[in-house]
């Protein structure tokens, strides 16, 4: 298993519109789509991903977490998707509280577990 893995932190875009509205964020630890943050884990597999975006309505913020842990040799990456609850989005500049991923088991299978050639 290599020693880091890319993971993003986006959010589904509500609304296109994005010269009024307010600003919100979101933390968190270890397509139409925005990307906030991406990171690379350290040789310890943690990771700290924080974002913002200026949206007339919330923003339902997810991590993408791309890895080919137990993959052997089959194309493309394994991705597994995590939403953020809403109550770890502030609107402020800066997140008022963090989401703790905790520990996840990369070699495990995950329900809406997909693969991804393109991210």
């Amino acid at each position: 298993m290599p020693s880091t893995h890319h993971i993003l932190l986006a959010f589904c875009l509500v609304s296109t519109c994005q010269a009024i509205g307010r600003t919100q964020s979101t933390a968190v630890e270890v397509s139409p789509d925005e990307l906030m943050d991406s990171a690379k884990t350290d040789a310890n597999g943690h990771f700290r991903l924080s974002g913002t975006a200026d949206e007339i309505s919330g923003i339902d913020p997810k991590i993408n977490i791309y890895h080919d842990c137990d993959d052997g040799i089959k194309p493309c990456q394994r991705r597994i998707t995590i939403f953020i609850p809403s109550k770890y989005v502030s609107n402020t500049k800066q997140p008022s509280e963090t989401f703790n991923l905790g520990r996840l088991q990369l070699a495990g299978k995950y329900d809406g577990e997909s693969r991804d050639c393109l991210h």
